[in-house]
């Protein structure tokens, strides 16, 4: 019989070792698949275990009680909050949260609340929509909200990547009477960073948006009659802000796209836009910058605006706006939301990236 030598014998030997590793692995893989908690029938998950968690959306617009729907963050800071219950005048957002999370708007004229009632933080509404005044307070028309038709949370991912949260509104503008004088689809939006791999969640006005509100609304005809918005400065996009913001109360300070300053060089004068910027807190400034889109009609608008704390977009001023059953009438509106008093530049580098893309589809 022939006896293997030893030096023969050790070398198979080691090939046989060499393999264990890689069978083992094997071995332990199919192991772990079979006997997984998540795999294994009869076996619980424990109780501390999310296997199928999914990312908390950046930003969402949550439904709350009393017909109103609050845009907030995923760390639980809510930027603004859109009002629509059938008891209101008109719709409109209120609080608008700077970054420091004070409100930049407030409801009503700070040196005559009654008169001025209408002035509800962030809204639209028009003095003369055939004949019928929706700006003031009171018996006579209004603007109801019909229904909420969605809700999308923000779904951005990672690092500079915008993330929007938005909502679409069926609301129809009813006279006198009660009879609809037009149906408009809005959809209001919040755009905001998405957090960094530092966690920061925004960043701050000195070089780029704290978070913008988009604002898109499409009138249509429910019949055949044309209808007009008539020639009036009041009307339709608007902002009242917080008193100490205001020029004449709390030493702020406008400014729009063709660098005058203030009510006296403003006043009705086309622009862009419009930032309104003053002090908010102890050592802290903030402001808005309300946008005009270059597909509204009228582009550059005339700017309503007032040392005492008001701005508007005059859709209007200069003539009116007809609707036709054959011709809604479409307009976009933006509001950024900033820390700081932003110079002109700063202010330009957020409008422009606004009116060169494309108005976002308004389907239910």
């Amino acid at each position: 019989m022939r006896i293997r030598g030893t030096k023969g014998f050790l070398q198979g030997r080691g090939r046989q070792l060499a393999l264990w590793p890689a069978v083992c692995a094997t071995l332990l893989f199919f192991t772990g698949m079979i006997f997984s908690p998540r795999m294994a029938e009869g076996q619980a998950v424990p109780d501390d275990a999310l296997p199928d968690a999914r990312r908390v959306p950046v930003l969402h617009v949550l439904p709350l009680p009393y017909d109103q729907a609050a845009f907030v963050l995923a760390d639980g800071r809510e930027l603004t909050r859109f009002h629509f219950g059938p008891q209101l005048q008109r719709p409109f957002l209120f609080p608008l949260a700077g970054p420091g999370g004070r409100c930049l708007t407030r409801m009503g004229h700070p040196h005559d609340p009654v008169t001025h009632s209408h002035h509800n933080s962030v809204w639209m509404s028009h003095q003369n929509l055939a004949g019928e005044d929706f700006w003031k307070d009171g018996p006579g028309p209004r603007i109801r909200c019909r229904n909420i038709l969605r809700y999308e949370d923000a779904t951005g991912e990672g690092g500079e990547t915008p993330a929007e949260a938005w909502l679409l509104a069926d609301l129809e503008w009813l006279s006198s009477d009660g009879a609809p004088l037009l149906r408009e689809l809005r959809r209001v939006a919040v755009r905001v960073a998405v957090p960094s791999e530092s966690g920061a969640w925004l960043r701050d006005a000195g070089s780029s948006p704290y978070y913008l509100v988009l604002w898109d609304s499409e009138f249509r005809c429910p019949g055949d009659a044309a209808v007009a918005f008539n020639t009036t400065p009041f009307g339709l996009m608007a902002v009242r802000v917080a008193k100490t913001i205001g020029v004449r109360d709390g030493g702020g300070r406008i400014l729009d796209s063709e660098g005058r300053r203030n009510e006296a060089q403003i006043f009705r004068k086309p622009a862009r836009w419009v930032d309104y910027s003053g002090p908010i807190g102890p050592g802290e400034q903030a402001g808005a910058a309300l946008f005009d889109h270059p597909a509204n009609p009228g582009h550059p608008t005339p700017f309503h605006v007032r040392d005492d704390g008001w701005m508007g977009a005059c859709l209007t001023l200069n003539g009116p706006v007809e609707v036709t059953r054959d011709k809604p009438l479409r307009l976009r509106y933006g509001l950024w939301v900033h820390g700081g008093v932003p110079a002109r530049e700063a202010v330009e580098r957020v409008w422009r990236p606004f009116a060169e893309e494309p108005l976002p589809g308004l389907n239910p």
